[in-house]
C-alpha cells in the first residue's frame, strides 16, 4: 500500500504542514484543539513519518524510555537507578523524558509512540487516558506502568493508604495522640496524588484508634523541603502543638526536622517524626519511615518490560510491592 505522506496528514485535519511536524515534535506547542485534529487525522490515515517506518522494518531501536515528572526528587532517583541497573547487561539505552506540564505529558503521550525510536516505555506516576492507551497499542510499544494502572497494560503498584495507616498505627504505639501531617498541596493535574491517599491512610489508622485529626493539625503545601519547615512551624506555633508528625515522603520529614532544630524541639522526646519513602539520606538522619522498594520497582518494570518484548503474548502482570515500618531515631 502507498505510505500516508505529512501532505495528506495535513489536507485531512486542515492544518499546515508545519502545524503536523509540531504536533510531532515539539507537542506541548501546539494549542490542545489543533493537537487533537492532527492525532485524529494521523491515527484515521495511519500516517508513520519516513524515519520511523524504516526503523519499524528493523524492530529494533535498541532504546527503552522512561516518561517520568519530578525526576529530580530523591524517590524518583531512586526508581531511575532501578531502571538503569537494569538495563546495565541488556542491549537497550536509556531515554529519560521528563515532564513538567500537562501539555508536555499529553505531547509525548501523543507522539511517542508514532515518532520516537523506542522498543518499549516505562511510564512513572503518570495518569493518562483512554485514547492515549489506544494510541499505544495501535502503534505496538510495549509500555510498562509504575504507581498507575490501566488494562491492558502491566503495572506496579504500592498501597499508599496502607503505608499511612502504618505510619499513624506506629505514633500511635508509641502513645502520641496529638498527631499532624504535612503533604502536598496544589499538586498539578498531569501527577499522582499519592499525599492524599497517604493522609486518608493516616486519619483512618487514628479515627480507628477514637484519636481525631483536626483540620489544623493538616498543614499541606507545594512539595519542597522548605514548604515542609514552614509548615512545621505553623504546626509548632500552635496553642496545643502536636507531639508527632507524618509527612507524606521523606524530602518533606526533613524540612520538619529542620524546623524542629531550628525551635529546639528534641526529637523524638519533643516530637516524632515519620516519613515514606526510605531514601538513601533517611539512614544517615536517622529518620523513621514507610519503606517502599523504589529500587526494586524500576527493576521489576524493566523484566516486566522485557518480557513483553521478548514475547507479546505474555499475560500482563499487575504487582504489588510490600510496604514495611522501618524505625530508626525520630520515632
Amino acid at each position: 500500500m502507498p505510505q500516508v505522506t505529512v501532505y495528506e496528514v495535513a489536507e485531512n485535519a486542515g492544518v499546515s504542514i508545519a502545524t503536523v511536524s509540531r504536533v510531532l515534535n515539539s507537542p506541548e506547542k501546539v494549542n490542545e484543539a489543533t493537537r487533537a485534529r492532527v492525532l485524529a487525522a494521523i491515527d484515521r490515515l495511519g500516517f508513520v513519518p519516513k524515519a520511523e517506518a524504516a526503523a519499524r522494518a528493523r524492530k529494533d531501536h535498541g532504546r527503552i524510555g522512561v516518561l517520568a515528572p519530578f525526576f529530580t526528587l530523591p524517590s524518583f532517583v531512586e526508581r531511575l537507578r532501578g531502571v538503569a541497573n537494569a538495563l546495565d547487561d541488556s542491549p537497550y539505552e536509556l531515554a529519560i523524558y521528563n515532564v513538567d506540564s500537562s501539555a508536555r505529558r499529553d505531547g509525548y503521550m501523543a507522539s511517542l509512540p508514532v515518532t520516537r525510536r523506542l522498543d518499549g516505555l516505562i511510564i512513572m506516576a503518570l495518569p493518562f487516558d483512554q485514547t492515549a492507551a489506544e494510541r499505544l497499542l495501535k502503534h505496538q510499544l510495549e509500555t510498562v506502568l509504575i504507581e498507575f494502572s490501566r488494562e491492558p497494560f502491566s503495572s506496579i503498584r504500592i498501597d499508599d493508604r496502607a503505608g499511612g495507616r502504618l505510619a499513624g498505627e506506629c505514633l500511635l504505639g508509641r502513645g502520641h495522640q496529638r498527631c499532624a501531617f504535612v503533604g502536598d498541596a496544589d499538586l498539578p493535574d498531569y501527577a499522582i496524588h499519592t499525599s492524599d491517599w497517604r493522609l486518608e491512610g493516616y486519619r483512618e489508622a487514628l479515627a480507628a484508634a477514637g484519636v481525631i485529626l483536626p483540620g489544623d493539625y493538616v498543614a499541606l503545601a507545594p512539595h519542597s523541603r522548605e514548604n515542609a519547615r514552614v509548615s512545621a512551624h505553623r504546626l509548632l506555633d500552635l496553642p496545643e502543638p502536636p507531639t508527632a508528625v507524618f509527612a507524606a515522603s521523606d524530602n518533606q520529614a526533613l524540612g520538619v526536622l529542620k524546623a524542629a532544630r531550628e525551635r529546639r524541639v528534641s526529637i523524638p522526646k519533643e516530637l516524632a517524626v515519620i516519613g515514606f519513602d526510605d531514601v538513601d539520606f533517611a539512614d544517615y538522619v536517622g529518620l523513621t519511615t514507610i519503606r517502599q522498594p523504589l529500587e526494586e520497582s524500576g527493576r521489576v518494570a524493566v523484566d516486566l518490560l522485557l518480557a513483553r518484548l521478548l514475547d507479546p503474548s505474555r499475560p500482563p502482570q499487575r504487582i504489588r510491592l510490600p510496604l514495611t515500618l522501618v524505625r530508626r531515631e525520630t520515632a
